[in-house]
């Protein structure tokens, strides 16, 4: 039976163990199931700096280990409720059979491993070609906290949609011979929500970089629609230094908020807008927001990303992917630990489908 596009995995897909039955689930449960909820965004205006210096801790893959140094049983439960897309591969393919698929995908963390110079996370050109085969087989979109242009810089794959500000300037394809929308919705895709912000963050992006030059290691990136404060390459006693000296400067823009990342600080308009809705966007401009048989893949490794997640659980359709190398709270269905393992699950889908 199906219910709005929720493709049952068969029987004989899916590994038959205790545990995995408990827990392997899949299509993902629709809102309301028992995933906890995360903090996507952190209130600065009410949050102690003990609490924020720790959510910024958090975000360290280094600190997440020590964190889970529990041991091998939590991270086996862990797996046990967001199992490798690798190692269910069969189980995945067998409920996409048929369906429309979509392919969406962060960039950082996700194509590129995550470097200490943001300007150098240069994707290999082995995931180019992973990439760009996926493209020949489904509509395939680009879902990235970067600016669109700088992305598109980095994958230089014309046949793709681009999705940058976290979704607030999305762009479609500019070659003509690879789409896969209908006839009448073959056009290039623009999409500005955040248009009227961009006087302000340019003035907010000139008074930050004043304000943390007097931090070693402190980057600000202007993603055009938002703005990132890296601080990889800052001294961990400095953290706390480094988010005083954002909050100052964001007090005086309440149209503005203030979110965290993985080791940065993301400056964005105060509107409801993030990769979830660039996700629905995407899927509706493609003509398969209402389609029962719609087949959305989202890979990340960001808890940004974690809003595109919650969309498919919502809907009841399609694959969330985390990656993620230790455990970690997510709306995920499936996990993948590094951009190898995402090259290689990429293949495998072109592949299935050829």
């Amino acid at each position: 039976m199906t219910k709005h596009g929720a493709v049952l995995v068969p029987e004989d897909a899916v590994v038959a163990t205790a545990v995995a039955a408990r827990h392997f689930s899949f299509p993902p449960p629709r809102r309301g199931d028992s995933c906890k909820k995360l903090a996507a965004q952190i209130d600065l205006g009410a949050a102690v700096m003990g609490s924020w210096l720790d959510s910024m801790k958090a975000s360290s893959p280094r600190h997440k280990l020590m964190a889970a140094g529990a041991g091998d049983a939590e991270h086996d439960e862990w797996m046990d409720r967001h199992p490798s897309a690798l190692g269910r591969f069969d189980a995945l393919a067998a409920a996409a059979k048929g369906k429309q698929i979509a392919v969406f995908l962060d960039y950082d963390g996700t194509l590129s491993p995550i470097v200490e110079d943001p300007d150098r996370a240069v994707m290999t050109d082995e995931m180019r070609d992973a990439v760009r085969g996926v493209a020949v087989h489904f509509p395939t979109a680009i879902v990235s906290g970067r600016c669109r242009d700088k992305v598109f810089g980095f994958v230089r794959l014309v046949e793709l949609y681009y999705a940058g500000s976290h979704g607030m300037d999305i762009g479609g394809p500019t070659a003509d011979s690879n789409l896969h929308t209908a006839p009448d919705k073959a056009k290039s895709v623009l999409c500005q929500p955040a248009s009227e912000f961009l006087p302000m963050i340019e003035e907010v992006c000139g008074a930050l970089v004043a304000k943390v030059e007097s931090i070693p290691g402190a980057k600000v990136e202007n993603n055009k629609f938002c703005l990132s404060v890296h601080f990889r390459c800052v001294d961990e006693k400095r953290w706390g230094a480094l988010a005083e000296q954002v909050r100052s400067v964001l007090k005086d823009y309440p149209k503005l908020r203030l979110t965290q990342g993985r080791k940065v600080l993301e400056v964005r308009p105060m509107i409801k807008w993030d990769k979830g809705k660039a996700l629905e966007f995407l899927l509706e401009s493609l003509g398969y927001a209402e389609r029962a048989d719609a087949f959305p893949i989202y890979i990340g490794d960001d808890r940004t990303d974690e809003d595109a997640f919650k969309v498919l659980r919502s809907r009841g359709q399609g694959a969330g992917i985390l990656v993620s190398k230790f455990p970690k709270e997510t709306s995920a269905s499936f996990s993948l630990r590094e951009p190898a393992e995402v090259r290689e699950f990429l293949r495998k889908l072109v592949d299935s489908n050829s």
